[in-house]
C-alpha cells in the first residue's frame, strides 16, 4: 500500500506505541486521525503530525458507537485503521476488582472488534484497506499478574485469524501485530510495578527467551508491514516458536479453506 495520502486513523495515539506511530506514518505523507482520551496529550501528537485529533474514551461503548462514521463524515474514507489502543491493569486475578477486568476485556477486546467491524464495510465496497491490530506474546504465553490482559490479546490474535478468512480474497489487509515487553512506555511500568510478573519477564530475559522491544523499532516495523501487505509483526525475533506454535493450528485450517463468499442484499 501506499501510504502517502491514505487516511489513517490511529487509537491509543496519545502516548507510547500509538504516538510513535503516527511519527512513522505522517513520515510517509499518511494524513492522520487520532484517537485517545488524553485530551492535551493527543493535541501535541496531532500538532506534531499534522494530524486530526479526535478525544474518546474508547472503553466508553456509547463513544464508540459509530465512531468509524463520524471520522469519515468529517475526514473522508479510512484507509487503514490501526487498533491500538489497550490497558494493562497487572495483579493478582483473585484480588483483581470486577470494574478493572471489565474495562480491560471492553477496550482491549470488545472496542478492538466493533472498530473492526465498523470500518471493513466500506473497505470492502472501496476495494482496498488495511487493519492492524495491536495484539502482544501475551495472548500466546501469559505471565503471572496479566491473565486477564493475556486473555484478551490471545482474543485478539484468534479473532483477527478468522477474519482473514473471512476476506480472504478480497483487496483487504489484516496485520497483528505480537511483541513482549516495549520500552520505554507507560504499560512497560505498569507491567512491572507487579512483582511476580517482574520475577517472570526477569527470568525470560535471563533465559535468552525474550527480549524487549523499542517502541520506534515497534512502529517502523508496523509500518513497513502496511506497506508490504504482511500479515504479522513479531519483536522480539527470538520468540518466533511461541507464537508459530500456537498459530499452528490456525494456518493449517486456512490450507483447507478458500474464504467466505461475501454476502449480497436481496
Amino acid at each position: 500500500m501506499n501510504l502517502s495520502g491514505a487516511h489513517v486513523v490511529i487509537t491509543g495515539a496519545s502516548r507510547g506505541v500509538g504516538a510513535a506511530l503516527a511519527d512513522e506514518f505522517a513520515a510517509k505523507g499518511a494524513r492522520l486521525t487520532l484517537v485517545a482520551r488524553s485530551v492535551d496529550a493527543l493535541a501535541a501528537v496531532a500538532q506534531r503530525t499534522g494530524g486530526s485529533a479526535m478525544p474518546a474514551d474508547l472503553a466508553d461503548r456509547e463513544q464508540v458507537d459509530g465512531l468509524i462514521g463520524r471520522i469519515e463524515a468529517a475526514h473522508g474514507p479510512v484507509d487503514v485503521l490501526v487498533n491500538n489502543a489497550g490497558i494493562d491493569l497487572t495483579g493478582a486475578f483473585m484480588d483483581m476488582p470486577m470494574t478493572d477486568i471489565e474495562r480491560m476485556v471492553q477496550l482491549n477486546a470488545i472496542t478492538l472488534a466493533d472498530l473492526t467491524r465498523q470500518v471493513l464495510p466500506g473497505m470492502v465496497e472501496r476495494g482496498g484497506g488495511h487493519v492492524v491490530q495491536v495484539s502482544s506474546l501475551a495472548g500466546t504465553g501469559t505471565f503471572p499478574g496479566i491473565s486477564v490482559y493475556g486473555g484478551t490479546k490471545a482474543f485478539v490474535t484468534h479473532m483477527t485469524a478468522g477474519v482473514r478468512l473471512e476476506v480472504k480474497g478480497l483487496p483487504i489487509g489484516l496485520t497483528v501485530v505480537e511483541t513482549g515487553l516495549i520500552t520505554p512506555t507507560d504499560m512497560a511500568d505498569s507491567v512491572l510495578s507487579y512483582p511476580p510478573t517482574k520475577a517472570s519477564f526477569r527470568r525470560f530475559h535471563r533465559l535468552g527467551l525474550l527480549a524487549d522491544a523499542d517502541v520506534h523499532a515497534v512502529a517502523r516495523k508496523t509500518v513497513h508491514a502496511v506497506e508490504k501487505g504482511r500479515r504479522t509483526v513479531r519483536m522480539p525475533a527470538r520468540a518466533f516458536l511461541f507464537p508459530m506454535l500456537t498459530n499452528a493450528p490456525r494456518r493449517l485450517v486456512e490450507m483447507f479453506l478458500i474464504g467466505v463468499p461475501r454476502r449480497t442484499d436481496g
